[in-house]
């Protein structure tokens, strides 16, 4: 009995995970053939994990991640920020800029943790629970462009506030966080030097979080 519900718990994990990876999400002959399952048994699976709020149907019958992911997304980005600090600290004081942490949500991108530079004149004030579209600022970008399989920096000007430049990375090697490091900055950053630092420090928080 144990080795059976062990392996009921990882077939829904597994399900989850394939959700999250689907963006119009799929019927449950798809997952039956993705998760290598008789159709039964996915759908046993999704009875169990729909009334826990973990899956749900749209009209046309496909499945998608249920809201109920998300309570448990919140509960684990104060870890998450927690993690993040020593990284966004030492890279807030080496560049002389505004470090954060961005997740994705939905189609949104949220600041989970925000470090400003101690020694610097002014700097961007950027507040944690910002919320803007992914596709605006280079912190987005830097999601969606993990969403392709690009690791590399991305950069943008004022497109979140006026006269603001940002760098950011994705967070890459977590198949369960869509995220990136970046720093702002209303003063220029050059590409060359801070763009590889920033990556460093996406990189030190993977290695942190694995």
């Amino acid at each position: 009995m144990p080795a059976e519900s062990s392996q009921t718990l990882e077939r829904g994990l597994r399900l989850l995970r394939l959700l999250a990876d689907g963006r119009r999400g799929h019927t449950p002959t798809e997952l039956a053939a993705e998760l290598e399952l008789s159709r039964p048994a996915v759908y046993r699976l999704l009875t169990s994990l729909q009334s826990e709020g973990f899956v749900r149907r749209d009209g046309g019958g496909r499945v998608h991640l249920g809201f109920g992911v998300l309570v448990l997304a919140r509960a684990v980005q104060p870890l998450l920020r927690e993690g993040a600090l020593p990284a966004l600290r030492g890279l807030a004081e080496e560049v002389g800029a505004t470090a954060h942490l961005t997740v994705a949500e939905g189609d949104d991108g949220l600041a989970v943790a925000v470090v400003e530079p101690s020694w610097t004149n002014m700097h961007v004030a950027y507040r944690e629970g910002s919320r803007h579209p992914l596709s605006r600022g280079a912190a987005g970008l830097a999601i969606l462009a993990l969403r392709e399989g690009h690791t590399g920096y991305l950069l943008s000007e004022g497109q979140l506030q006026e006269g603001a430049r940002g760098i950011a990375a994705p967070v890459a090697g977590l198949p369960w966080l869509e995220a990136s490091v970046g720093v702002v900055a209303f003063t220029r950053l050059d590409p060359d030097t801070v763009g590889p630092r920033v990556v460093a420090a996406a990189e030190e928080l993977s290695a942190s979080l694995t």
